[in-house]
Formats: structure tokens, sequence, C-alpha cells
């Protein structure tokens, strides 16, 4: 299999695990926002319209597939780009640092866009810490997942 096709499928089934994992303790009240809700409400804000929660939800769920897939390719397209072997590309520091630019764009510029505020203040002071606790989801179940696949 490519590794682009394989970055897109770990990193769409590790987003989608990332995003239920957020939405389920968003609707346990652990978490104060759901990446599914803020996903879905930004396309639905994006195009004037209002959507109803089954809306949002299943919007928000299909954007999260996709720019998660997007991003797991990024992985493969970077590395690629950037020269580097085999072994490097396999390795969990690599992937961890990856991941870590993810969670700060996700940060500063992901949330701001999506109307929650600098570091997603919007939902809640500790935010920056629940997107550090999915990101660290992402980056595991993303490199067990390519690891297989590979």
């Amino acid at each position: 299999m490519h590794t682009v096709v394989t970055g897109f499928i770990s990193g769409a089934v590790s987003g989608i695990v990332m995003g239920l994992i957020s939405h389920i303790l968003f609707r346990l009240k652990i978490f104060k926002s759901s990446l599914i809700v803020v996903d879905g409400s930004f396309l639905f804000r994006t195009l004037k319209h209002h959507g109803s929660p089954f809306l949002i939800t299943g919007a928000g769920l299909c954007i999260h597939l996709v720019t998660s897939g997007a991003f797991g390719a990024l992985y493969f397209v970077a590395t690629a780009l950037l020269g580097l072997n085999a072994a490097a590309v396999r390795s969990f520091p690599l992937v961890s640092l990856y991941v870590a630019l993810l969670w700060l764009s996700m940060l500063f510029i992901a949330l701001p866009v999506a109307g929650e505020g600098f570091l997603g203040r919007k939902s809640g002071p500790l935010s920056w810490l629940e997107q550090l606790i999915l990101h660290g989801v992402f980056c595991i179940l993303y490199f067990v997942v390519f690891r297989m696949l590979l």
C-alpha cells in the first residue's frame, strides 16, 4: 500500500477515535467541548445556516474524518520531501514531534478560526489540556495503525 494512503487511513482511524472520545467526554460533561461539534458548528456558521444537533454532529464527524486523514497523509508527504529514510519515518519520536506541531496548530490556528478563541479558551481554561490528551491519543493510535499497515 502506498505510504500516503497508509497515512490517510491511519490518520482517519485515529482522528475518528479522537473525535469520538472528545464527543463522549463532552456529553459526560468531563470535557468542555467536542471536536465534532466544533467542526460541525464551524461548517454551518460558514454556510450561514442553522443545523440541528444531529446534522452538526454528522457533519462534524465527516469533517473530522477527512481532516484527520489529510493530516495523516501529510506526515508521509512531509517526510518524503525532507528525504527521511524509512527508519526515521517509522520512529515514534518523529511521529510525536509531528503530532505536537498539529496540537500547536490546533491551539493557535484551528480553534481560533473555528470561533473557539486563542487556545480554545471560549470552551474553557483547560481546553489546551483537553487537546493535549486528545492529540496524545491520536499520536499513539496513528503510530500503531500505520506501523500495522506498512
